[in-house]
């Protein structure tokens, strides 16, 4: 066996959503970043299109953040719908992290390749990521607020379509030593096996 499969197995099941709420105020290195990045852009993705692109918000680029996406979603939406609890997520988070990186699809007008595929390859590259964190020991959390899919969010990243952000990724170092538990139904609940 080429790898030890009880440790891929290990880090696959022990992969965790942790949210920033729950962060300590440790600073993941930028050498722990560009691996979390480099590893993620290892994701299958037909035709090697390699359709991701990464910006990183750390240090004061995180207030930005944290106020762009608590003005948006003031704008976006209608007085009467909006959620104080909502709103406070959207500004502490970003603050709460070491650092946040929007990953984009970074889709070529002339590509052969289906939008759709190209989103599977970026859901995958987002996998590799949270895989890399776990094993570092830190906290991930794939976020994707509504106010991520418009106009004003692109703007705010400076791309343009057919780019579009997929996800504002948060990554900082757990405050308790616990790792969450969690589980998964067993495969004879999901699972159809065919012979013929």
């Amino acid at each position: 066996m080429k790898f030890n499969l009880s440790e891929v197995n290990d880090l696959i099941r022990s992969r965790r959503t942790i949210f920033p709420e729950n962060y300590s105020d440790r600073k993941v290195h930028k050498e722990q970043i560009e691996n979390i990045i480099q590893n993620g852009q290892w994701a299958p993705n037909h035709g090697n299109t390699q359709p991701w692109k990464f910006i990183v918000f750390q240090d004061k680029s995180k207030e930005r953040l944290s106020d762009f996406l608590a003005q948006e979603y003031l704008n976006q939406t209608p007085k009467e719908q909006q959620n104080d609890a909502k709103l406070a997520k959207l500004l502490t988070r970003p603050l709460k992290s070491s650092a946040v990186i929007a990953v984009c699809l970074d889709r070529k007008p002339d590509s052969k390749i289906s939008e759709l595929e190209e989103i599977e390859a970026v859901a995958c590259c987002i996998q590799n990521m949270y895989l890399t964190c776990t094993a570092y020991g830190l906290g991930a959390f794939w976020a994707t607020p509504k106010v991520m899919y418009s106009e004003a969010m692109n703007t705010f990243l400076n791309i343009q379509e057919p780019q579009k952000c997929l996800a504002l990724f948060y990554i900082g170092y757990p405050e308790s030593k616990d790792w969450p538990k969690a589980h998964r139904k067993p495969i004879e609940y999901t699972t159809e096996w065919l012979s013929e």
